[in-house]
């Protein structure tokens, strides 16, 4: 064995065992993308209206692109807090449909991660969804979404 793979390996060996290279950390960090999206997204915007979960967790910065014909136009956060807020208001006792959810994709690279996320409304399948997201000192942020509307 030369020298330098020696070395290496050597140190491979010890980022290890000090936890830098572990496989274990990405399984976390997805994880951790998974839960912040359940919680304020697929939890907070589709099925409990939850507007405490959904300001911990979209960044303040979130914008919503939305594709309509050839023009995009944006959402931004504190403009879909209002239509969640007047949802709740105008119906207290939640939706009146069933909301299911699949997670077929997260992606995390460092503090950068993207998620496709499947909404279902009475078992059909309504949006299919791409949420980007960052981590901050205090968790993942949901930063921006785009989506593609199966209801048309």
């Amino acid at each position: 064995m030369r020298w330098g793979c020696f070395c290496l390996t050597i140190i491979a060996a010890m980022l290890l065992a000090a936890g830098f290279l572990s496989p274990s950390h990405a399984g976390e960090e997805e994880a951790a993308v998974r839960e912040t999206i359940v919680n304020a997204y697929v939890k907070g915007i589709h099925i409990d209206w939850d507007i405490p979960a959904i300001k911990k967790v979209f960044h303040q910065s979130f914008t919503m692109f939305i594709k309509n014909g050839g023009e995009v136009r944006t959402l931004s956060k504190d403009e879909w807090i209002k239509s969640i807020e007047k949802k709740k208001k105008d119906n207290p006792d939640g939706p009146d449909y069933e909301v299911t959810y699949d997670m077929p994709m997260v992606d995390v690279t460092g503090d950068a991660a993207v998620a496709k996320v499947l909404i279902y409304r009475d078992d059909k399948l309504i949006y299919s969804d791409y949420m980007s997201l960052y981590k901050f000192e205090d968790g993942w942020k949901i930063v921006g979404k785009i989506y593609y509307s199966h209801k048309d």
